[in-house]
């Protein structure tokens, strides 16, 4: 068994290329999405973007922040070999909209923020407040894991190199 401060290091491009191909999708495949979470309506890259590439010993980071930010810097980076290590995300489900980053290195999600919930106006109100947010973060998570699921699948396949590899360049090359 491996320890983990190397599974760790030895791993963590699997966040940076998960992040890279959902970036992808978005702008590309959004059918695709539909498949793990029939109630999608969109996602769509946020208002922030982090992108790092790492040249000999030192680390160059470029952020992309802002809601109407263009993400052609960040198609550049991409072309000159830097990964995709923080996306801001956001996530339509018929009227609600979750707004959310994901950290490629470690998969936490942070800056959540959840449709509106009802008032709480008595006492008995507080636990069905408290259930339906635990349901909206709830939501998330389970579609992160199961686009997650996939693009690990898909990832270990021999399409990975012989199909999505050559779009994922084509789509950096043509942007």
């Amino acid at each position: 068994m491996l320890d983990i401060a190397v599974s760790y290091n030895r791993y963590k491009f699997l966040g940076y290329e998960f992040l890279t191909w959902l970036w992808f999708l978005t702008d590309k495949d959004r059918e695709q999405l539909n498949k793990w979470d029939q109630e999608l309506t969109s996602l769509d890259i946020g208002n922030r973007i982090v992108l790092e590439n790492r040249l000999n010993d030192a680390v160059e980071t470029l952020t992309i922040k802002g809601d109407d930010a263009g993400l052609e810097e960040g198609i550049l980076a991409l072309r000159k070999g830097s990964v995709v290590t923080e996306l801001n995300l956001l996530y339509k489900s018929g009227d609600h909209e979750w707004r959310f980053t994901i950290k490629g290195e470690s998969f936490n999600i942070s800056n959540l923020k959840t449709p509106e919930t009802g008032g709480i106006e008595s006492k008995d109100d507080i636990e069905g407040a408290v259930l339906e947010k635990i349901y909206l973060h709830e939501k998330i998570a389970t579609f992160i894991d199961n686009v997650f699921k996939h693009f690990i699948q898909l990832r270990i396949s021999e399409d990975w190199d012989k199909q999505v590899v050559p779009l994922l360049r084509k789509w950096i090359g043509e942007t």
